[in-house]
């Protein structure tokens, strides 16, 4: 069983060019302007275009949402 406590998933259109980690990181950065210190873990999943974010706090999580 995987724990998802502080996580939220960013779905991509699945008819789009491969993206790359860097291109995650900057569109983290650019449109949810997170900074390092508020992300615990980025997850890819390449074939269903999703990724998963863990934060490290819950009210900046809320905060995004």
């Amino acid at each position: 069983m995987s724990d998802r406590q502080n996580t939220i998933v960013c779905s991509f259109d699945p008819r789009s060019t491969r993206i790359t980690a860097f291109n995650i990181l900057e569109w983290i950065h650019e449109n949810l302007q997170l900074t390092r210190d508020e992300v615990r873990v980025i997850q890819v999943d390449g074939s269903r275009r999703r990724v998963y974010i863990k934060f490290t706090n819950e009210d900046r999580m809320q905060e995004v949402l």
